[in-house]
């Protein structure tokens, strides 16, 4: 962090520019922590006693705009006025200036409180793109609005064009007239769709069909009618975050960057962004399925005493607990790589916290059946997790997550954890040797047959090492049990991708009829 600190404030060159701007490294840590604790309490105080009224209310649209649930807008409401949109934007432009981690920290506890909520939240990532590629005049036109609280979407998919943007048709059109593009067409499954800052993917080259013709536009939806709400979907989980099909009609634009490179370069860096965000949320909800399983199993009793004590429900709320820790020490490790990056240029959760409830979790009496529905998007979502899986494995077949492995192994731990290493030291092995099996192949359709479990071997050893690392640091062995909890499961999972990879005859089966 104090890398990251030290990047992010360019040496603290704000100090005596802005009165609260960081002056040493302490000083920003501490302003951190007084942001988060102030978001901390409003998703406590406000956005997690509206979260069951918001499910069921939802929003409403009415004259082709949508109007959020009241619990909606008293969320959003509760945090413009505590001025904590805009975290991670520069100061000129009235932006915290924190980095990703801290605002990560804080999409977690969001999406702790209300899942749905965090999609209204974490779209100020907009922003974020407006800020890096887009001229000065655009920048001081959108951005203090984003750290007034102005909401952002980033309208990309269309009916026929999902996760395939390259088929995107939207068009747009530039006027010699009034030096203005305008926006026409559809767009559908758009997260707050009727948000007043738009990033929109169009068609700007007349004759294209691929990536190439794609720009990247943002449009002030100032309710002049000119971007219609047409329906907004009736959804399993997330019932408070609008998702809209959009019709635009001559809509008013402004080109982000450069022509031609919306999808190639623009998008692929928002996505990025909003992978990280998607990856708060998961965890965020992921928290609150743990706090619901384990206050429940705590306070229910059969047979005479806490169902906790059962070997059982203790065990499933033990791995519930070491996945949580697992998947957040991934997600903090994953985003100082991107702070620093940046800088220089669980659903499976809310499934078991409705086991520990027994029968009672299918009811509408408990928090968790929401946390269930709520987190069967987040594989979907930002590319499905089919797709981020072919966007891994590159990096299994370069050799790059061995190396990172072989980083985190030469890392220093506790004496005591010496045989977790030695454990680890041979999973690193079965993955290696998976690897090598898979490559020695030279199929591509066998590599994309097993990539999934590569990627999960690799992500199951990270994982553990992360975990283990954490736990060396920690004085108050928060991490410990996790540890030694997520290295139990890890393995087995780890053997068992290994034996399949091993076992499996690649030359005299047919990939496509094992499915």
């Amino acid at each position: 962090m104090k890398k990251i600190v030290a990047l992010k404030e360019r040496n603290f060159a704000e100090k005596d520019k802005y009165d609260y701007a960081s002056r040493d490294f302490e000083d920003a840590i501490d302003n951190y922590n007084k942001v988060l604790e102030i978001i901390g309490e409003i998703a406590g105080d406000v956005i997690a006693p509206n979260a069951e009224s918001v499910d069921h209310d939802g929003p409403q649209v009415e004259n082709s705009r949508v109007i959020y649930a009241r619990g909606t807008q008293e969320n959003h409401d509760a945090l413009t006025q505590a001025g904590v949109y805009g975290i991670t934007l520069p100061r000129q432009y009235g932006g915290l200036n924190f980095p990703m981690v801290a605002y990560v920290m804080s999409g977690e506890m969001v999406s702790r409180a209300d899942a749905g909520f965090a999609n209204i939240w974490g779209l100020q990532d907009c922003a974020e793109t407006i800020s890096e590629f887009a001229s000065d005049e655009i920048k001081a036109q959108y951005l203090p609005r984003v750290c007034e609280g102005a909401t952002c979407s980033m309208d990309l998919t269309e009916p026929d064009a999902g996760s395939d943007l390259q088929a995107v048709q939207l068009k747009a059109t530039y006027s010699e007239k009034d030096g203005t593009w305008y926006l026409n067409g559809v767009k559908r499954f758009i997260t707050n769709g009727d948000a007043q800052i738009k990033l929109v993917l169009a068609r700007s080259e007349e004759g294209t069909s691929d990536g190439r013709g794609l720009s990247y536009f943002v449009a002030d939806n100032k309710h002049d009618h000119t971007v219609l709400v047409r329906r907004i979907e009736n959804k399993l989980g997330i019932k408070g975050s609008p998702t809209c099909e959009l019709v635009f009609n001559n809509t008013p634009a402004q080109l982000v960057g450069t022509r031609r490179l919306g999808l190639i370069k623009y998008v692929m860096s928002l996505m990025n962004g909003a992978r990280l965000g998607i990856g708060a949320q998961s965890v965020g909800l992921s928290a609150a399925a743990y706090n619901e399983a384990l206050s429940y199993a705590r306070d229910r009793r059969q047979f005479g005493k806490a169902i906790i004590e059962f070997p059982a429900v203790y065990e499933m709320v033990s791995i519930i607990k070491a996945k949580l820790d697992a998947s957040r020490a991934l997600l903090y490790e994953t985003t100082r790589f991107v702070d620093v990056y940046k800088a220089y240029e669980s659903i499976e959760n809310a499934y078991d916290s409705i086991q520990v409830h027994g029968g009672s979790g299918f009811m509408k009496d408990y928090a968790c059946e929401r946390l269930f529905r709520d987190a069967r998007i987040m594989t979907i979502y930002e590319g499905t997790s089919q797709l981020q899986v072919v966007a891994a494995i590159r990096h299994v077949t370069t050799g790059n997550y061995l190396k990172m492995i072989r980083d985190y192994d030469a890392q220093p731990i506790k004496p005591e954890f010496s045989s977790f290493r030695k454990r680890l030291q041979i999973m690193t092995n079965l993955y290696a040797n998976a690897v090598a099996r898979v490559i020695e192949a030279k199929s591509q359709e066998y590599l994309d047959f097993q990539a999934r479990r590569l990627v999960e071997m690799a992500g199951h050893i990270v994982m553990s090492y992360l975990l283990i690392i954490d736990a060396s640091r920690d004085t108050d062995d928060l991490f410990r049990k996790s540890a030694e909890i997520y290295l139990n499961y890890g393995e087995v999972e780890v053997r068992r991708h290994a034996a399949f990879i091993k076992t499996f005859d690649v030359e005299n089966v047919d990939i496509y009829k094992v499915v």
